[in-house]
């Protein structure tokens, strides 16, 4: 276990340096660049302006000499200054993750806790009502865009109804309140946006929970178990639930990415100051170093969610590190 461990973390490394070269190609390609950005509103920048303002961002150079520029401070964990405030790219990220982490990991913990739970219970009752009922519920999750429905709750539930915030993760006025006040304003402030951001999530799991729970209770060790007398709860839960879940696993580690790139607009419509927003506002500026420094992370995260589903996958099916080693 511990070898396959180890060639996991190993593998990661190229995948890092992989990531990060065709994230810089595709960035400084991208038409449009910060000094066009600062100077298209003053008509009489002069050419020589803009090669000043370029040499002081380093875009002079040859696109391969900047890379290896970026790459040396990567390596020393510096992702370089902000091209709009002069700030360090790494102290503005530090400021913003957990924000971030903290609605995503709250968003797989809803995925997890309420999917596969139907998920099961949709496979044990087949054409069901209620099986009918959460098959509608998939598809109208797949095929609801989040940024529709996050308007349509923020009209609904903060302008209409009045339930709830629909901007900030916490009040203006937090820093007076006690701990237990300030826990429940981040709690509603946090209801539409991890909620939101959990919906086609759980939506799909559920349906591959269903799925794969079919597929075990249909086996012959399942009938075997039956056939001994076993109540129905320990044989769904004791001996079909395990094998259920290996598929699930991967699929979580698979959501990672999909919830770090749909925080780019749940940060943005519910105006959160997380890493999400604070990319996307780097791209409208072209703030090179810091959309570097946002995708690096969010690649590593990535990375870590992926490397994590796989232990787990190995964890629940001992055949997989056994034959890895």
């Amino acid at each position: 276990m511990l070898s396959y461990i180890a060639r996991r973390l190993v593998l990661m490394i190229p995948l890092i340096f992989g990531i990060t070269l065709i994230s810089f190609l595709v960035i400084h390609l991208a038409p449009g660049g910060p000094v066009e950005v600062e100077t298209e509103m003053s008509m009489k920048s002069s050419a020589q302006a803009l090669e000043n303002l370029k040499k002081l961002y380093g875009l002079d150079k040859p696109l391969h000499e900047q890379y290896i520029d970026w790459l040396q401070r990567f390596v020393k964990l510096d992702f370089g200054t902000s091209f709009t405030d002069g700030k360090k790219v790494l102290g503005k990220i530090t400021e913003r993750i957990p924000i971030t982490l903290t609605i995503n990991l709250l968003s797989l913990l809803f995925i997890f806790c309420i999917a596969v739970p139907i998920g099961v219970l949709s496979a044990t009752r087949q054409y069901s009502l209620f099986d009918r009922f959460t098959t509608i519920f998939v598809f109208v999750g797949f095929s609801t865009p989040h940024f529709w429905l996050a308007l349509l709750c923020q009209i609904l539930f903060g302008m209409t109804l009045g339930w709830l915030p629909i901007s900030g993760f916490q009040s203006i006025d937090v820093t007076g309140m006690g701990f237990l006040e300030r826990v429940w304003d981040w709690t509603v402030h946090l209801i539409l946006p991890v909620g939101i951001g959990a919906f086609a999530g759980m939506a799909g799991l559920s349906r591959y929970s269903r799925s794969s729970m079919l597929e075990v209770i249909r086996q012959d060790y399942i009938r075997t178990a039956r056939a001994k007398g076993l109540r129905e709860s320990q044989v769904i839960i004791r001996h079909a639930l395990r094998n259920a879940l290996m598929p699930i696993v991967t699929i979580i580690g698979l959501a990672v990415p999909g919830l770090i790139g749909g925080s780019v607009i749940m940060e943005t419509i519910f105006s959160i100051p997380g890493m999400g927003q604070l990319f996307y506002q780097s791209t409208m500026s072209r703030d090179y170093p810091t959309i570097m420094g946002v995708l690096v992370i969010g690649a590593v995260l990535t990375l870590i969610g992926n490397f994590l589903a796989d232990i787990s996958y190995a964890m629940v099916d001992p055949r997989i590190r056994i034959s890895k080693e």
